[in-house]
């Protein structure tokens, strides 16, 4: 009789909050790094640019143009444009420093109404 073959592997996996819900997180050290920010974060940001554009150049007249040419609710182009808006120093975190944000995408929306120097505390839950 053999003795039994059993292997143990310890990875160190690590729980964080992104976009407000729980995700399991590799350490950086096997995964190649994405800089900390969801994707869906920086997608998200980008439409909202690239629709800020095209109100402003006149290639769309209005929300509900945008939300036509999408195939959505012209309610979710006009929550999510207002990401667009956010404070230059909460931008750059995002895109340049690749800070990941502690609320989710639309808590980041609701807080564009904000005054710039509030910003940066909701998103990245500084106080």
């Amino acid at each position: 009789m053999s003795a039994p073959t059993t292997m143990r592997v310890f990875i160190p996996l690590a729980i964080r909050k992104r976009n407000g819900r729980p995700k399991i997180v590799p350490p950086a050290g096997i995964v190649p790094d994405t800089g900390g920010v969801d994707p869906h974060v920086l997608k998200a940001i980008a439409k909202a640019w690239s629709w800020r554009r095209k109100l402003e150049s006149g290639k769309v007249a209005t929300i509900q143009d945008i939300a036509e040419a999408e195939g959505i609710s012209d309610r979710y182009v006009g929550r999510m444009l207002r990401l667009a808006y956010l404070a230059p120093a909460v931008l750059e975190q995002l895109l340049i420093g690749r800070v990941s944000p502690t609320v989710s995408v639309k808590d980041m929306a609701a807080a564009a109404e904000l005054p710039w120097t509030a910003q940066q505390a909701v998103v990245f839950g500084n106080n």
